[in-house]
């Protein structure tokens, strides 16, 4: 299962690069006030990143709090 896992991931940040390195142009992104100019490749590949780690934050926290909530239900 290990292996399947592994090939997704793979095959999302292939498609992600793919993507990416087709699209140079430059884009302007607004955000609360802020307005960034650059390359889609670019604002992509950083979206990409900060999705992973605060996906990867928020598994962690909750893994995190359904076991110290299995816990103290088991110990009274």
């Amino acid at each position: 299962m290990r292996w399947i896992y592994l090939a997704v991931i793979v095959l999302f940040a292939v498609t992600t690069l793919v993507f990416a390195l087709q699209n140079l142009e430059a884009a302007t992104v607004a955000f609360l006030g802020f307005r960034i100019r650059a390359p889609l490749a670019v604002l992509t590949i950083v979206v990409y990143l900060l999705g992973a780690a605060t996906g990867g934050s928020l598994l962690a926290l909750l893994r995190r709090s359904y076991a110290g909530s299995r816990q103290a239900i088991v110990s009274p």
